[in-house]
């Protein structure tokens, strides 16, 4: 069973979000997320449930038309086929874990290169 914490795997990049793997199924995949502040994963819809739990630090999450602001121990859970995107405030660095219900295909994260390439959270 793999196990780690957010201050061993703590990866930051200048350019964009940085994830570091935590474990990874046919059904399931685990991310610890780390961005910089106004750092973002554009809007998608994946057909994937995501739980985002946040561990550090403030910022966005969409869910639909809504967006809910997260800090510390803030959970937010996404529905398969419905928009989300995270985004870190313009002040802080966030931190959080990302699990989602199964791994969204190559092909869902399209939008995600798209937004990230062009710079724009909702594409």
């Amino acid at each position: 069973m793999p196990a780690t914490d957010f201050d061993t795997d703590r990866e930051y990049d200048e350019d964009r979000f940085s994830t570091q793997p935590v474990f990874r199924s046919d059904r399931m995949k685990v991310v610890l997320g780390y961005f910089e502040p106004g750092q973002f994963i554009p809007v998608h819809a994946p057909d994937s449930d995501v739980a985002i739990c946040v561990r550090s630090g403030t910022g966005v999450v969409r869910e639909g038309e809504t967006e809910h602001v997260v800090g510390p121990d803030d959970v937010v859970v996404v529905e398969a086929g419905v928009d989300r995107g995270i985004r870190a405030d313009e002040e802080s660095r966030l931190e959080a874990l990302l699990t989602t219900s199964p791994p969204p295909t190559d092909a869902e994260h399209e939008p995600v290169r798209d937004g990230l390439e062009r710079g724009v959270f909702d594409p």
